[in-house]
């Protein structure tokens, strides 16, 4: 079975097959995917029976299946494949759900190297079919509103971007995210560093050089919780990125630095709050994504924000359902995928050249090769 799955009835929404219900699958994807105009949760696949009574009890018509080989069984039901399940299975199922004729979204990261996600992306093309990457980061507020910034020539020619995602987490957690173990792709680099790099790439295209310094600080911990990274880009701009979870006070979200002004934006979008509150987007409720003017950042020169220097700007609502409308567009054969497999590996080429330079002590240079397939950069330093 090969190609797009056709929908049963034409019109009727593409039915969708969740592969894992935990904090991304319960969070993000199932209240997203419900939320989408042309999509179906169909089916849900977990053998807890705690999650599928949580499952059950937002989603009362969904179905359940006990492993994702089930999926493949019956891929004829389905349309879209979503894969949420642990870091360490995302390139198997991805390559079963593609061999099984079905377009898949996966969560980030895709894969533990570029050169499986570049070979996932060979398969997908091979079998014509959708293979996106769930970057919900492109859709926040503050991103939204620094892009929209940048392409209005606001900050003029931007030379350096600070981006920061921190966490006061003092005590560990356990699970999979803070193993140790090298196949289950975990720690704060693959985890957070996947949205701030991807943003940085996004925002300014390809890396040339990454420098980083990667730290063990909590107790106990066995994988990285405390990352610093510096990316330089071809068009000159450098990136100074933060993922943390011992941070005990906070830094901004963003600085931005640029020849005419600057952008300084602090606090975290409020969608993934809002949802793991139980609050849902519909086309009904309105104030989706806003946030108090309080938080708005400010723009301006030769002052900090923090005296009462720059202007305030109004953050641009965050738009996470924007990714799976375009993704069930893309599906549909009317729009374009939002997030390819080939833009997440320009993102992996760059942590893996982190994980060289923290572990080596050195500056690595990216190939030039880097970024391939990524959307042209709206910011540069001349």
């Amino acid at each position: 079975m090969t190609g797009i799955t056709t929908p049963r009835t034409p019109g009727s929404p593409l039915r969708v097959g969740l592969v894992g219900y935990g904090l991304a699958g319960s969070v993000f994807h199932a209240p997203l995917i419900a939320a989408t105009e042309g999509l179906a949760l169909d089916t849900v696949v977990t053998s807890n029976e705690e999650r599928r009574a949580q499952a059950r009890a937002e989603f009362p018509d969904v179905r359940f299946a006990a492993s994702p080989d089930e999926l493949w069984a019956r891929a004829d039901e389905l349309d879209l494949i979503v894969i949420a399940s642990p870091n360490k299975t995302h390139v198997p199922l991805t390559t079963a759900a593609l061999e099984a004729g079905l377009p898949v979204v996966v969560d980030k990261p895709i894969a533990g190297t570029a050169t499986e996600a570049r070979t996932l992306a060979a398969l997908a093309q091979e079998r014509g079919l959708l293979l996106s990457v769930f970057q919900n980061r492109r859709w926040d507020n503050d991103f939204l509103t620094l892009s929209q910034l940048i392409a209005d020539g606001e900050l003029g020619d931007v030379q350096r971007f600070e981006s920061r995602f921190e966490r006061w987490r003092p005590q560990l957690k356990g699970g999979w995210r803070e193993s140790g173990d090298p196949e289950e792709i975990g720690g704060l680099l693959y985890d957070l560093g996947s949205h701030v790099v991807d943003q940085a790439l996004v925002l300014f295209g390809p890396a040339v050089r990454v420098y980083a310094e990667s730290d063990v600080r909590r107790p106990g911990a066995v994988t990285d919780d405390d990352t610093f990274l510096a990316i330089t880009h071809a068009n000159g701009v450098r990136s100074h990125l933060y993922v943390s979870a011992t941070t005990a006070q906070l830094g901004p979200r963003f600085r931005v630095l640029g020849s005419r002004a600057g952008y300084v934006k602090y606090g975290l979008d409020p969608q993934e709050a809002a949802l793991r509150e139980g609050h849902r987007p519909s086309a009904a409720a309105s104030g989706w994504g806003e946030e108090p003017e309080a938080l708005w950042g400010r723009t301006g020169s030769g002052e900090s924000p923090l005296t009462g220097g720059g202007i305030p700007v109004r953050t641009l609502p965050g738009d996470y359902p924007a990714y799976y409308a375009a993704v069930a567009d893309a599906v549909r054969g009317k729009g374009e995928n939002p997030v390819t497999a080939l833009q997440a590996a320009a993102t992996l080429d760059v942590l893996e050249a982190a994980r060289r330079s923290a572990r080596e002590g050195v500056t690595v240079t990216v190939s030039p090769a880097t970024g391939s397939g990524l959307p042209t950069p709206c910011g540069s330093a001349r």
